[in-house]
């Protein structure tokens, strides 16, 4: 069953990886639309939500080693 789950973590890590800027994309409208719908009342608690969504995608998307720099790399300056 663990194996299952591996892969299962494997294949979401490598979607959030190539798409991650279509998902916070997503987040954004999702939360846009719940805040239109709700028709502001819970606007704070859907910006909240948004925020600790969009979070939790920077970290899976930087992957166990670290935030990625844009070159795939570590993090810090982009290479000249």
């Amino acid at each position: 069953m663990s194996s299952f789950f591996s892969k299962l973590r494997g294949q979401a890590q490598k979607a959030v990886d190539q798409h991650g800027d279509k998902i916070a994309k997503g987040l954004d409208q999702a939360a846009a639309q719940a805040d239109k719908r709700t028709k502001g009342k819970y606007s704070d608690k859907i910006a909240k939500g948004r925020l600790k969504a969009q979070e939790e995608l920077a970290k899976r998307k930087s992957g166990p080693g670290g935030p990625q720099g844009p070159y795939g790399g570590p993090g810090g300056a982009p290479r000249p």
